[in-house]
């Protein structure tokens, strides 16, 4: 039987959001059917709400979250119905050519429901991510469903679902930083300072924050940033390289996602340092480096598609390390909210008021 629950539509490009009736099937095979108990608020939300990721409006927004698995399908195992789990948007197929060389992160074949959540009227919805959780109930498919350890707060665990995830990444997987690393970080918000912390659990000797926002700066140096600069008031990458004993930074991760950024990033490391791009660009942005730079300096110019993480190994261990004290992962949790609060969650994020409002059901 269907199950009607509130949830947060976006349902033209621009348009303010509304909390309405949803529609959500009982599970088909190889999916789960989610008790959302919390869902963080997301840059890629508003995204969606602005279409700047597609024109399949209504969308039904919210994908960084955790909850209870009420229900799953006829044929799905390792999952049952009470687990608690954090949803994450890339089921990884196991088949593809990435999976079968060991190498499931970069999964080229991931997968969400088949079924489609509805508005009460039929229409389809279009799930953010294919998760869909800014509701009370959501459908995904089984693989989306990681089990944690239930003991670590819901508004906490579904950080890990994708932003916060996306900066640790970049900095654990994607980057490789190692204790001794020098690592710069521009842009502070969510995704950066998450790479901030990633850098600190790893044991990077010095890390350097990158922001024109106090407030942003005064967040890096809670999260583990030994320094901040603010590159409105001098020049990012000369700061960078005087923190660095003259040579720039081992690592640089770009958490904007900007043209003018990445060229910083790209100066202020270290000659065969590395480059991590984890900020997202938008389809017009164009990027200009003289060749012979990108041959002279050496190193490594890397992208981080969701921190390069693998769900099933990184979270729980995350989760176990946030128990242990050792990754304070409450510290990104600006307020909690409830689902009639997000439009005005979306006008704080743009102003830089938050890290990240919760969703809290």
């Amino acid at each position: 039987m269907a199950h009607e629950v509130k949830g947060v539509i976006a349902s033209a490009k621009g348009a303010p959001v509304s909390v309405t009736t949803v529609i959500v099937p009982d599970p088909g095979p190889g999916e789960a059917l989610v008790a959302i108990q919390a869902c963080g608020v997301c840059h890629t939300d508003l995204h969606y709400r602005e279409g700047g990721i597609g024109e399949d409006f209504p969308y039904l927004l919210g994908h960084e979250a955790a909850g209870i698995v009420e229900a799953v399908g006829p044929d799905v195992t390792g999952l049952s119905a009470g687990d608690f789990v954090i949803l994450n948007w890339r089921a990884v197929c196991g088949e593809c050519r990435s999976c079968l060389r060991g190498r499931p992160w970069y999964c080229f074949n991931t997968h969400n429901a088949i079924q489609k959540m509805t508005l009460a009227d039929g229409t389809p919805l279009s799930p953010a991510l294919g998760i869909g959780a800014f509701a009370e109930k959501t459908l995904v498919a089984a693989g989306q469903c990681t089990k944690v350890n239930p003991a670590i707060k819901p508004e906490v665990a579904g950080l890990l679902g994708c932003g916060v995830m996306a900066g640790l990444g970049a900095a654990l997987n994607t980057a490789g930083v190692t204790r001794g690393d020098s690592v710069a970080v521009i842009g502070c918000g969510g995704v950066g300072d998450g790479a901030i912390l990633g850098a600190r659990l790893a044991g990077a000797r010095t890390i350097i924050a990158v922001d024109p926002d106090s407030r942003k700066r005064a967040w890096a140096r809670e999260l583990g940033a030994t320094h901040s600069v603010d590159p409105s008031r001098t020049d990012a990458v000369d700061q960078i390289r005087e923190l660095t004993e003259g040579n720039g930074a081992d690592v640089v991760i770009e958490a904007v996602g900007r043209p003018e950024t990445y060229k910083q990033a790209f100066y202020a490391r270290d000659l065969a340092g590395t480059v991590v791009l984890v900020g997202v660009p938008t389809p017009d942005m164009q990027l200009e480096l003289p060749l012979l730079d990108v041959f002279g300096r050496g190193g490594t110019l890397k992208s981080s598609w969701y921190g390069d993480c693998l769900p099933t190994r990184d979270f729980p261990m995350l989760v176990d390390l946030h128990l242990q004290g050792r990754l304070p992962l409450e510290k990104f949790v600006s307020e909690t909210i409830a689902l009639d609060d997000i439009e005005e969650a979306f006008a704080k994020m743009q102003r830089g008021e938050v890290l990240r409002s919760v969703v809290v059901l």
